[in-house]
């Protein structure tokens, strides 16, 4: 593949007064088309690392598959100076795909590309299970912290997104990109293809929390969202329809709980407003 995930530049430093010349690793971005039976569904703009996880997790979270069992095959390939993540489904899938056909020109960090209706934007997604998971102040905080000492990309350029799926017992996984929703789509296919049960995990965000994060989280079946940032309002809202409990705004030891505290266990769900 001729796409690295970060490339050198040179570049010019400002720093105490002085000018000096040196070089920075940034982030690459590249074309990604989406091809389902021959056909492109839509092209999003996206980190080329981690692009199988990618076409899986979109594939999940369009609803264009149900399940990695619909996608009968995946290759990624180069092609008129972008990639190509060509898939074929299976009938029931190719059946589906072909009532909601649209085409999309999606820029890095599009979430809610070429949705066809005000209903279809807010739709809260599936109701998540979980309902008996308790996580621990402290849990929180040393599943974020070990985000970002993960964050292998971001150590580099310091500017991409993460996205996590924490299961307990060291047990993380996470990818990245410079668009927030795509590090949430290459997380679930990677959970995806690994089978991984996300109903006993938390999602965890190094970006502000939006609808179309809760709703891709909703997809994946995880009942928990922590996020370094705040939410949007309709990202709380969608929460609570949802079932997912959301945690925002959690840096060091700190944060704060906007829907369903009780998953939280100890002090932070025993305070009585």
């Amino acid at each position: 593949m001729g796409h690295p995930a970060a490339i050198e530049v040179s570049r010019l430093q400002w720093r105490g007064g002085h000018l000096s010349a040196g070089c920075r690793a940034i982030p690459e971005e590249a074309p990604i088309a989406l091809v389902y039976n021959g056909s492109t569904y839509a092209v999003m703009m996206a980190t080329p690392a981690d692009l199988a996880d990618f076409a899986l997790g979109f594939s999940l979270t369009e609803g264009v598959a149900d399940g990695p069992s619909e996608i009968e095959s995946l290759d990624v390939l180069e092609a008129g100076g972008g990639i190509e993540a060509r898939m074929w489904l299976a009938p029931a899938a190719a059946a589906r795909l072909r009532d909601r056909r649209r085409r999309v020109l999606g820029p890095t960090g599009c979430g809610l590309c070429g949705v066809e209706s005000i209903g279809e934007a807010l739709r809260p997604g599936p109701r998540v299970d979980g309902a008996s998971l308790r996580i621990s102040p402290t849990e929180l905080a040393i599943a974020m912290e070990e985000l970002q000492k993960r964050q292998v990309l971001n150590a580099q350029t310091r500017a991409v997104h993460a996205a996590g799926l924490w299961l307990r017992r060291g047990n993380l996984l996470v990818r990245e990109d410079a668009g927030r929703h795509n590090a949430l789509d290459k997380l679930i296919g990677a959970a995806a293809s690994k089978a991984l049960v996300a109903s006993s995990g938390v999602v965890l965000l190094t970006s502000r929390v939006s609808v179309e994060l809760v709703q891709k989280t909703a997809r994946l079946g995880a009942p928990v969202i922590a996020a370094v940032s705040a939410p949007t309002a309709l990202a709380v809202r969608v929460a609570e329809a949802a079932g997912i409990t959301l945690v925002a705004l959690l840096r060091g030891g700190d944060f704060e709980i906007f829907t369903l505290p009780e998953r939280i266990a100890g002090e932070a769900s025993s305070y009585a407003a």
